[in-house]
């Protein structure tokens, strides 16, 4: 199961880590952790673009960490909706996300 943690602060989101494997196919042939990788990759991009200077890293055992550095609304309004995408893949493909929100 792919893991996606939303960092908020009141109702500011302040970034994100994903992990895991959605487990509806093979590694290498899963559509749902394509769909995934592409959203969190265009999440991060778009934080860039916007100039939120997000620090992200990536680990090898399927971890992805990204943190907005600056302009707090534009951060915000990115990664919720990166959260709402999310929620959309996983009515789809039930049982491949868990979505929380920690309060930060």
């Amino acid at each position: 199961m792919i893991r996606a943690v939303f960092y908020k602060s009141k109702e500011i989101f302040s970034g994100f880590e994903i992990s895991g494997h959605a487990g509806y196919a093979e590694i290498g042939s899963d559509i749902v952790c394509a769909s995934v990788s592409s959203a969190v990759q265009l999440a991060i991009n778009l934080l860039a673009e916007f100039g939120c200077e997000p620090l992200a890293e990536a680990q090898n055992n399927n971890i992805v960490r990204c943190k907005a550095g600056l302009s707090e609304e534009n951060a915000s309004r990115i990664i919720y909706q990166l959260m709402i995408h999310l929620k959309s893949i996983l009515e789809e493909f039930p049982q491949t996300i868990k979505i929380t929100i920690s309060e930060v």
